[in-house]
């Protein structure tokens, strides 16, 4: 990825917008650890537009350290101008060649990182759905949405992160973060609470059968009523 001026550099694998998880078969597709992680490789991506925006379709793999084929992953990325939002959703499909056994980890979900204006000690503020303030509070808990907001240039901008209900153990906890980052993830149940150890979060995904996750992030400036654009997104089919 392109490096700017006053970019963190830490933590070089949180990539914008991405899926991921700590462990899945024993390896880590989350970090990018050089001898300790495994790959999620791109086959194909093509791109067309709609005539309310554009969609890229991704074609993927998940492969061992070893470089042997765990499992096939599709993502969909559709990206919309409305009312002045952007919108984009994601959503994915993964299915394993062999059982898969997500193991409890808070390293995992999908996640989004944002610029350096969305650190809460420059002044950003992250809520959620239950009226929660701040990454202290959000992590691990519950919830169908967060959001941040943030000064940016003088003016002031916002991030929601919406998880439809059709995704599994709806809602999930919130792997949140002081410095901008934050995850959906529905495998880390015991790490949330605090069990080291525990595997309440682990979860085997049969040979063959798909896990299928969908997400919508809206990009906006000025104030957004989060609670009606997730009652809209919920009530469309997954």
């Amino acid at each position: 990825m392109e490096k700017r001026a006053g970019d963190s550099e830490d933590h070089g694998w949180h990539r914008g917008l991405w899926w991921g998880h700590g462990v899945i078969n024993g390896e880590d597709y989350w970090r990018e650890k050089k001898g300790a992680s495994g790959f999620i490789r791109t086959d194909k991506v093509r791109g067309r537009k709609r005539a309310d925006g554009f969609e890229f379709r991704g074609v993927h793999r998940l492969e061992t350290r070893a470089g042997e084929a765990m499992a096939g992953l599709e993502t969909v990325w559709t990206l919309r101008d409305t009312k002045g939002e952007r919108w984009i959703d994601f959503s994915m499909t993964l299915r394993g060649q062999s059982s898969l056994r997500f193991g409890d980890s808070d390293d995992g979900g999908t996640g989004i990182r944002l610029r350096e204006e969305f650190r809460e000690d420059r002044g950003a503020k992250l809520t959620n759905a239950e009226g929660l303030r701040g990454a202290k509070e959000i992590w691990g808990k519950a919830s169908p949405w967060t959001h941040y907001e943030a000064e940016v240039n003088g003016k002031q901008y916002g991030v929601a992160m919406l998880s439809h209900p059709s995704n599994l153990r709806h809602p999930s906890g919130w792997h949140a973060r002081n410095y901008g980052l934050n995850s959906a993830n529905p495998f880390a149940a015991s790490s949330f609470a605090g069990e080291k150890g525990g595997e309440r979060g682990a979860y085997e995904l049969a040979a063959g059968t798909a896990l299928r996750l969908r997400y919508r992030v809206i990009l906006h400036a000025g104030a957004l009523d989060v609670a009606a654009r997730y009652d809209g997104f919920g009530k469309e089919k997954a």
